[in-house]
């Protein structure tokens, strides 16, 4: 039994907060972008975080004029390491990312906060969406919203992606998962005061690296659809894509009166802040298969240890007593094995408590989710796993038929999607999930000009908000009015 010691009188608690700044920095932005104590937090955060960056180093050129250059021996060199890497998983060589689907779900969630505010570093550039210094960035901020498109909005693919695999339980990730994202919605925030910043940033964020190809590669073997990485392999490409934006709009926003020398060493700094907090290969690296299974029973125990009966009793102890302690969850899953009702390194079918939680007439059906079953399943197969002869560099069956429906599907929805009107049709039934786009529309059409459409467009492109139906429309019109 676990004993509870009081705090000495001159030791203060730390505080959620204190102890996840940037967690709890991500999620007030996106709650209250519009405070103006959440806001100076955020200022104060970038602040922090582009001193910690400093340390860090830099491949940027020193000369400006060499960016060209750079982006296309960057290319290159990544073109090159994925060749080497494809020749090598043609002879034989097993994923070198990802071990099981089990690992590639924790990639996916492990990323999610970071994923599911793509693009937001940018929107503070909306303000300035008449200044011809910018627009190729805002080019760049309106195609990571699909340019309204849902089917290509980068944020509702990867909420797409996530729900589909069960992995929509990342709100309790590490602090350091959120660096990434608080970053990004701090620099929405701030763009007045940290543009230098925020043009390196983006900068550096769309060079096409490496582990975004091999992990597109190794998603497709294990039956996930990479649609959402494969996107960005073609978005981000260094001839016309937002590798090459990102360098135009650096040259275009250039200071031609003032310090250039100072502004080139701040946008140096925004750059190094795509090194900060968990990277794609630090949430890689970090996967312990028991570890997470653990991690997994210790959340059911809190509500598991009411709800068994007590015909089954392990070592002396009910499952209700061993789910009371979770101290004693490791040895709970030691008796299993030892008992054989979960056997290690084989067939997940022949464990009995693999039996008990999967297939719909299953005792404990639902209470495991996609995620967490893909993860048991692959902790007791082990080393059986790797056994399986394994699909080289194609992709699952299913979802090779899957991904040429959902293709077909995005070509249809392409070539039938209207463009957005600003006034209904009279006499139209509106149905309850498209009164707020309604809405919307009868607002537009009762302003005067252009420019204020674009204005009261803005707030609804919000990295918190463009993804929803009233955002969409509003990022299809604003892009409509951009152009």
């Amino acid at each position: 039994m676990q004993l509870t010691r009081s705090l000495p009188v001159d030791i203060t608690p730390v505080t959620c907060e204190a102890a996840a700044p940037s967690r709890a920095l991500y999620f007030a932005l996106l709650d209250a972008p519009d405070s103006e104590s959440v806001r100076e937090r955020a200022a104060d955060y970038l602040a922090a975080q582009l001193d910690a960056a400093s340390a860090l180093p830099c491949d940027l050129p020193q000369d400006p004029a060499g960016l060209g250059e750079w982006l296309d021996s960057h290319t290159a060199k990544v073109g090159e390491q994925y060749r080497t890497y494809l020749d090598a998983r043609r002879a034989g060589a097993p994923r070198r990312y990802f071990s099981s689907k089990a690992h590639a779900l924790h990639f996916l969630q492990g990323v999610a906060p970071t994923k599911l505010v793509d693009g937001a570093w940018l929107y503070g550039l909306l303000q300035r969406w008449d200044d011809s210094r910018f627009t190729s960035l805002i080019q760049t901020y309106l195609e990571e919203l699909g340019e309204g498109q849902p089917e290509k909005n980068h944020v509702v693919l990867y909420r797409k992606l996530l729900a589909s695999q069960g992995c929509d339980d990342w709100q309790n990730l590490d602090d350091d998962n959120f660096v990434q994202g608080a970053i990004q919605l701090a620099l929405s925030e701030h763009a007045e005061q940290f543009l230098p910043e925020v043009i390196g940033f983006n900068l550096g964020y769309e060079q096409l690296p490496l582990h975004l190809l091999i992990s597109s590669y190794e998603l497709t073997e294990l039956g996930i659809d990479p649609y959402y990485f494969t996107l960005h392999v073609t978005v981000d490409n260094a001839d016309n894509g937002h590798a090459k934006k990102a360098i135009q709009g650096l040259m275009a926003a250039w200071p031609l009166v003032g310090d250039s020398d100072e502004f080139y060493r701040r946008v140096m700094n925004g750059y190094r802040l795509n090194d900060l907090g968990a990277s794609t290969l630090s949430v890689i690296g970090g996967f312990d298969p028991e570890q997470e299974v653990l991690r997994v029973m210790e959340k059911k125990a809190g509500v598991g240890q009411f709800v068994h009966s007590d015909y089954c009793r392990f070592d002396g102890r009910t499952v209700n007593q061993w789910l009371a302690e979770p101290a004693l969850i490791p040895q709970f899953l030691e008796t299993l094995q030892s008992r054989s009702w979960i056997k290690r390194h084989e067939d997940p079918q022949h464990s009995r408590f693999w039996q008990l939680i999967t297939g719909e007439q299953a005792p404990m059906f639902g209470v495991f989710s996609a995620h967490e079953q893909q993860l048991i399943h692959d902790w007791i197969a082990g080393d059986w796993l790797a056994e399986q002869a394994p699909t080289r560099g194609k992709p699952h069956p299913s979802l090779a038929q899957r991904q040429g429906q959902f293709n077909g599907r995005r070509r249809l929805a392409n070539e039938r999607s209207p463009k957005p009107a600003l006034v209904q049709s009279e006499g139209v039934a509106v149905s309850d999930f498209d009164q707020e786009t309604q809405l919307l529309e009868q607002q537009l059409a009762q302003l005067p000009s252009r420019d204020a459409r674009m204005r009261h467009l803005l707030p609804l492109l919000a990295p918190t908000r463009h993804h929803s139906a009233a955002g969409l429309l509003a990022t299809r019109i604003f892009t409509g009015l951009f152009n």
